[in-house]
């Protein structure tokens, strides 16, 4: 699915540093930076309600129309956000402006669909290794994530990034190489070929036909 565009009213910061920041996230705002563009970066207040809606509802990629008053609009993304270790409230973000066909670069978060041959019939685990890609596109069509079809895969095999679709005018910016995810034995079918091993190496075959020595005569 496309980017969609969401508006977010934001306010001029004055007061800055950490009393200023504090003073904010006190009155319920979100103190943020907008850069990019070459131009000089904008201290802001965003509503801090309003702000965790619309990344609930929106997601990470989606592109905002920031309004500043009646006349003031601009189109940006969120480029970083900073929460509290605890509450996991939004304290801090980072947004970059935009223009709406623009080619950006972009994390995608990986999706997978469907249940891999080895899982079912195996009864092996599928690890997702890489949770995100990243890529670069238009920014107004930036997916809000990627799917990959796991269904064929069996035990031991594993997807590459180098092998998930991406939609039409987009690159790869991860390494190719990049194992997203493999599907391994489980720890307990894991655990019965490591027991067996030794003792395979331990047994001697025995010689089919082989006659016993004869003992010495004694002198």
């Amino acid at each position: 699915m496309a980017t969609k565009e969401f508006k977010l009213a934001v306010e001029q910061r004055t007061r800055l540093g950490t009393t200023g920041a504090q003073s904010l996230r006190a009155a319920g705002k979100v103190p943020a930076v907008l850069y990019g563009h070459g131009v000089q970066p904008e201290h802001l207040a965003l509503d801090a309600r309003a702000f965790e809606e619309l990344l609930h509802h929106a997601g990470r990629n989606a592109i905002l129309t920031l309004t500043d008053g009646p006349r003031k609009r601009q189109t940006a993304l969120v480029r970083e956000i900073a929460r509290h270790p605890v509450s996991r409230r939004v304290v801090h973000a980072d947004l970059q402006r935009v223009s709406a066909d623009e080619t950006i670069d972009a994390r995608l978060a990986i999706v997978t669909v469907g249940v891999a041959e080895g899982v079912r019939n195996a009864g092996a685990v599928m690890d997702v290794i890489t949770h995100e890609l990243e890529v670069a596109g238009p920014a107004n069509q930036i997916p809000e994530h990627l799917e990959i079809d796991v269904t064929p895969l069996d035990i031991h095999q594993h997807i590459s990034a180098g092998e998930v679709p991406l939609p039409n005018g987009f690159r790869l910016l991860t390494a190719p190489e990049t194992i997203v995810v493999s599907i391994e034995p489980s720890k307990t079918a894991r655990d019965l070929e490591e027991a067996a091993a030794p003792a395979a190496e331990a047994a001697e075959p025995e010689v089919i036909g082989a006659q016993p020595e004869a003992a010495a005569p004694e002198q």
